[in-house]
């Protein structure tokens, strides 16, 4: 059985986790990893619009191995597959347990996070291509300067300890170096850099992106035999999870240039979702948080976008679009 997945460091980490749950389920499958050079990858400088977004850039030559018949499934970090579109023929068959959701920053050498807190980040850089993480950036730190970071984890980790600076989208102009740079806790973790997370933010301080934390196995929906293994490995606590926080993107139309976060816990028959959408520079920001039954997850979802559509979250993602 092959797995196909992007040749970052990350990205072999969390497929080596669906390999090995799949050849423990079931001994002499032989599942192995397929590797993928996506343009998202090949493209270092480019903000992912150019490429269609996270699905453009990572996600969709991956899909089209799947549809071709030359893989049988594919790993996807959750919050890089789009929400607001759908891939005839292919289905999510497994969501892994999620793994800790919260964002994290990492520091050059020298610096600490206390002294950038209380500075409230004058005369740091602080490096992402999240434009959700970016946004709570400027509430956490208006003073700091945030600048265009791409590339793999590992790779970020090398530029912000080496001083490299980065390359803007135009290909031209060059930023940083970097002082700072917030990323996925869990991914860091991940790639066995739990030492450079330097502090990690609370849900009230960064919401995290939608499905942060979960890593999702996608698959051809005619493909039985497939899709019964990855059920072996299904974490339903993930999935319903995944399908409310889904859901507000589905709702909301999200893109990729639109600061959309939510996250969705459970506490025994009753699950929690808390979402929220703001402006590029986090000068406005509209949430929302409701609860409903565990077994309605995207009811919730639906009920949360709705409360969001309401506050005034349509107008605020058509001029991120603009």
């Amino acid at each position: 059985m092959r797995v196909g997945t992007r040749k970052s460091t990350m990205a072999l980490a969390q497929t080596d986790m669906i390999v090995r749950a799949l050849n423990q389920r079931f001994p002499g499958l032989g599942a192995a990893a397929e590797l993928f050079d996506t343009s998202g990858d090949r493209d270092q400088h480019s903000k992912l619009g150019v490429h269609g977004g996270k699905g453009g850039a990572f996600v969709a030559e991956i899909r089209r191995a799947i549809l071709s018949g030359s893989i049988e499934a594919a790993m996807h970090s959750l919050k890089d597959m789009p929400g607001n579109e759908e891939t005839p023929g292919l289905i999510v068959g497994a969501y892994l347990e999620r793994e800790d959701a919260r964002d994290s920053m990492a520091l050059r050498p020298g610096l600490t996070y206390e002294a950038i807190r209380d500075s409230q980040g004058a005369s740091i850089k602080i490096g992402t291509n999240s434009v959700r993480r970016a946004a709570y950036a400027r509430q956490l730190f208006p003073k700091a300067e945030i600048i265009h970071f791409r590339g793999a984890a590992d790779t970020r980790i090398q530029k912000l300890d080496t001083g490299i600076k980065q390359t803007m989208p135009d290909g031209v102009t060059e930023v940083g170096p970097a002082d700072a740079l917030i990323m996925a806790k869990a991914g860091l973790e991940r790639i066995g850099l739990t030492n450079r997370v330097a502090h990690t933010f609370s849900l009230k301080e960064m919401l995290p992106a939608v499905s942060q934390g979960i890593i999702a196995v996608e698959c051809s929906e005619r493909d039985w035999q497939t899709r019964e293994r990855l059920a072996a490995i299904d974490s339903e606590d993930s999935r319903m999870r995944a399908y409310a926080e889904r859901e507000v993107l589905w709702v909301l139309n999200g893109h990729c240039n639109s600061p959309i976060a939510g996250h969705a816990h459970r506490d025994h028959d009753e699950m929690y979702l808390t979402a929220a959408v703001m402006n590029a520079d986090g000068t406005r920001v509209v949430s929302a948080t409701q609860s409903g039954p565990v077994d309605k997850p995207r009811e919730l979802g639906r009920s949360v976008a709705f409360e969001l559509l309401d506050k005034g979250a349509a107008q605020i993602i058509t001029a991120t679009r603009e």
